[in-house]
């Protein structure tokens, strides 16, 4: 009846749709999605599970990411080897969490290891100037920053040790309504 091609295994397709909020159809999709950043590195055969990173590079100039002010960080944290240069299953799991599928608290977790710029697990003074200078692309000036900051922490630092946990963080996403309807990429 015709050469159909196989991408992956059953059981590699039932695997990734028990550890994503994908349909089969949304994996291949997402697979193709990969493919095209690199077809010259990409195999169209991935039974055999090839060992395939695509560079940050084409990564970052993906359109759902290109103009994220965060494309370098959601890249590092989604990646295994925290470069931003990503596997398919780096690539499926970043497009998981950012799915509408994804749950809040898994949404929350991420958002807060991509706002945790140095990468010590609490969101700092200098991690939130970072995230804050990032998301007003640099247009509010060092007092506006300051004063912006300082609330976040009077309000989210429960503990008050100047830093915020992610305890802190994710009471904080809770009182953010939009938060869910902003942290995603449709595919």
């Amino acid at each position: 009846m015709g050469n159909k091609q196989t991408i992956f295994t059953a059981q590699q397709l039932d695997a990734y749709q028990d550890c994503t909020y994908f349909t089969r159809k949304e994996i291949l999709r997402l697979f193709y999605r990969y493919r095209d950043l690199a077809p010259q590195l990409v195999p169209l055969d991935y039974t055999s599970q090839p060992d395939v990173k695509l560079p940050y590079e084409l990564i970052g100039s993906m359109p759902e990411l290109k103009d994220n002010p965060f494309r370098q960080r959601i890249a590092e944290v989604f990646s295994e080897d925290g470069e931003g240069n990503m596997t398919l299953d780096d690539f499926l799991d970043m497009f998981s969490v950012l799915s509408e599928m994804a749950p809040r608290d898994l949404k929350a977790y991420y958002a807060f290891k991509i706002y945790d710029f140095n990468n010590d697990d609490f969101i700092c003074k200098s991690d939130l100037e970072k995230t804050l200078n990032k998301l007003t692309r640099n247009e509010l000036t060092e007092d506006e920053v300051r004063m912006v900051c300082e609330k976040v922490m009077d309000e989210a630092d429960l503990d008050n040790d100047g830093r915020l946990s992610l305890e802190d963080f994710q009471q904080m996403i809770v009182r953010a309504p939009d938060f869910l309807s902003t942290f995603h990429i449709r595919i």
